[in-house]
C-alpha cells in the first residue's frame, strides 16, 4: 500500500494536478460565449453549434464512470498522465478544425480523454497529503472546480472578441503538456498496483447507448419541442431500456464495469444525492443569470460575464479556511449553511424586476459565494467517507458522473421552463389589455393608436413573461437547497478524508 508515498516536491505536483482539472472544468465552459462565432466562421446554424457544448458533454458523461475500472487497469499516475497529454492533441486538433464535422468530433475526443481526469486527480491529491492536510487538498480542487465555470465565459469571450475562437483551444496545449510532464516526473517513484480486470462489454455498450441518447434527448427537446416529435420519443424509449438493461448488469455482474453496489454506504448515498441536486440547481443558476442579463436587461456578454463573477469572490478568498478549519465542525453544519445562503440567494432573484441594476445584482451573486465556498469540499467528504481506499477513484468517479448528468438535467429544463412559463405569462398579460381595461386604454391612447405602440407593448409584455417566470424558477430553486438540508443531516459522522489507494491495494 503506498499511500504514505510523498513526491519530492508536494507544491509542484498539486500545482500539475490543479491545472490539469483547471483546464479540464474550463473547457465545459469556454466555448459558450463563442458560439456565435464559431457558427458563423464554419457556416452553420447556430442550432448545429450547440453540438460544439454537447458532444463534449456526452463523450465525457460515457467516460466518467469508466474510470474505477481504467485505473485498476492502467494505474492513476499513468491514466492521469495519458489523459491529460491526449487532451492537449485534442485541444490542438479542436483549434484547427475546418468544419463543423471535425470540430465536433475533436470535442468528442476531447471529453473521453477529459472523463477520468478529475476522479483522478481527486484519488491523487488525496494520496500524496498526509491525513490532516487532506480536507485542504480537497478545498483547493473545489475552489479550481468553481473558480473554472465562472472564468470560462469571460476568458471565451475575451479571447473571440480580441483573437480567434480556435485561441480558446490553442490555450490548453501548453496547459496541458506542463501539467502532464510535472505529474509523471513527480509521481514516477509512486508504486502502481495494477490489476487485469475483465472487461465488461454490456455495462460499456448499454452505458455508451443509455448516456449518449439521454444526452441527446436532453439538448435536442427544446428544438424539437419534446414528446411532440418522433425523434425524442424514439431516442428516449432507447435511452430507458438501455439504462434499465445496464443497471440490472451492473448490480449483478461480479466485475462490472461501474461499482453500482458503492451506493450500499450510507454516506455515500446520502452525499452523492446532495452533490448531484445542489450541483444541478448551482448550474441551472449559472445558466440562467447571464442570459436573463443578455435577453432581459440588455448586457453585452462581457457585462453579463461581469455581473456574474462576484460569485467566484468569496471561494477563493475563503477556501483556504474552509480546507484548513473545517475538520472542527460537524461537515454536515457547513453544508447545511451553505444550502441556506444559496436558498436565500434564490429567495433573493425571486424578487427581482426589469428595472434592477448592476450592483443589485453583482451583490447577490457576490453572497452566493459564500454559499459555493462552503459546498464541495464537504460535501466531497462526507461522500467519499465511508468508501474504502480502493474505492475512491471509482466512488469519485460516479459521483462526478452523476453531477455532470444532473447538470445536463438542469441545463434543458431550466431552459425548457423559463421559455414555456414565460408564453404562459405573455398570455395571460395580453389578456388584460382589452377595450373595457381603462389603464390599458389610457397608455395607448397617451403613446398613439400605432403599430409601433403594439409592437413596444408586445415587446415589453414578453419581458415581464420572461421576467415573471425567471422569478418564479428562482423560487422552486430556493426550496430545493432548503430540502436538501434534510438529506445530508441523514449522513452520519465521522466524516474523515481516506487517501486514495496506491493503485488497488486492498
Amino acid at each position: 500500500m503506498s499511500s504514505h508515498f510523498r513526491p519530492p516536491n508536494l507544491v509542484l505536483a498539486t500545482i500539475g494536478l490543479s491545472l490539469a482539472t483547471f483546464m479540464q472544468v474550463l473547457d465545459t465552459t469556454i466555448a459558450n460565449v463563442s458560439l456565435p462565432t464559431i457558427a458563423g466562421n464554419l457556416g452553420v446554424s447556430s442550432d448545429e453549434s450547440t453540438w460544439v457544448i454537447t458532444s463534449f458533454a456526452v463523450s465525457n458523461a460515457i467516460a466518467l464512470p469508466l474510470t474505477g475500472f481504467l485505473t485498476r487497469r492502467y494505474g492513476e499516475v499513468k491514466l492521469f498522465v495519458w489523459a491529460t497529454m491526449a487532451f492537449s492533441v485534442a485541444s490542438l486538433l479542436c483549434g484547427i478544425a475546418q468544419s463543423m464535422g471535425m470540430l465536433i468530433l475533436f470535442r468528442t475526443l476531447q471529453g473521453a480523454v477529459a472523463g477520468p481526469m478529475y476522479p483522478v486527480t481527486q484519488a491523487l491529491l488525496l494520496s500524496i497529503y498526509p491525513p490532516n492536510k487532506r480536507p485542504m487538498a480537497l478545498a483547493l480542487l473545489a475552489m479550481v472546480t468553481v473558480v473554472a465555470p465562472i472564468a470560462g465565459p469571460i476568458l471565451g469571450g475575451w479571447i473571440t472578441d480580441n483573437y480567434s475562437w480556435p485561441w480558446i483551444f490553442f490555450i490548453n496545449v501548453p496547459i496541458g503538456i506542463f501539467a502532464g510532464l510535472v505529474v509523471a516526473n513527480q509521481m514516477r517513484l509512486r508504486e502502481v498496483v495494477t490489476q487485469r480486470p475483465k472487461m465488461d462489454y454490456v455495462g460499456l455498450i448499454t452505458l455508451v447507448i443509455g448516456i449518449g441518447a439521454l444526452q441527446v434527448v436532453l439538448d435536442k427537446g427544446n428544438d424539437e419541442d419534446w414528446f411532440n416529435s418522433n425523434f425524442i420519443i424514439i431516442t428516449s424509449i432507447v435511452s430507458a431500456i438501455a439504462l434499465a438493461i445496464f443497471l440490472i448488469w451492473e448490480l449483478t455482474d461480479r466485475e462490472p464495469i461501474v461499482d453500482l453496489k458503492l451506493f450500499r454506504h450510507r454516506n455515500f448515498r446520502m452525499g452523492t444525492i446532495s452533490l448531484v441536486l445542489a450541483y444541478a440547481a448551482f448550474f441551472a443558476i449559472n445558466l440562467l443569470v447571464p442570459q436573463w442579463l443578455q435577453i432581459n436587461l440588455g448586457y453585452t456578454a462581457t457585462w453579463a460575464g461581469f455581473a456574474a463573477a462576484p460569485l467566484g469572490i468569496l471561494p477563493v478568498i475563503l477556501t483556504p479556511f474552509v480546507g484548513r478549519y473545517a475538520a472542527r465542525f460537524d461537515l454536515r453544519m457547513l453544508t447545511a449553511a451553505s444550502f441556506v445562503v444559496m436558498g436565500v440567494t434564490c429567495f433573493l432573484r425571486s424578487g427581482f424586476y426589469i428595472g434592477v441594476d448592476f450592483q443589485h445584482v453583482a451583490s447577490v451573486q457576490l453572497l452566493q459565494g459564500l454559499g459555493v465556498a462552503l459546498f464541495f469540499m464537504p460535501v466531497t467528504t462526507i461522500l467519499l467517507s465511508d468508501l474504502k481506499p480502493h474505492e475512491i477513484a471509482s466512488g469519485g468517479g460516479v459521483a462526478t458522473f452523476l453531477r455532470t448528468v444532473g447538470a445536463s438535467f438542469a441545463a434543458s429544463l431550466t431552459s425548457f421552463m423559463w421559455s414555456r412559463r414565460g408564453v404562459l405569462h405573455h398570455s395571460q398579460l395580453a389578456e388584460q389589455i382589452t377595450p373595457y381595461n381603462p389603464t390599458a386604454q389610457q397608455a395607448i391612447s397617451q403613446s398613439g393608436d400605432t403599430p409601433t405602440t403594439f409592437a413596444m407593448l408586445n415587446q415589453t409584455i414578453s419581458a415581464q413573461g420572461l421576467q415573471i417566470s425567471f422569478n418564479e424558477i428562482f423560487h422552486v430553486l430556493g426550496w430545493i437547497f432548503l430540502s436538501l438540508v434534510v438529506v445530508i443531516w441523514m449522513a452520519k459522522p465521522p466524516f474523515t478524508a481516506k487517501a486514495g489507494a496506491g493503485g488497488g491495494g486492498h
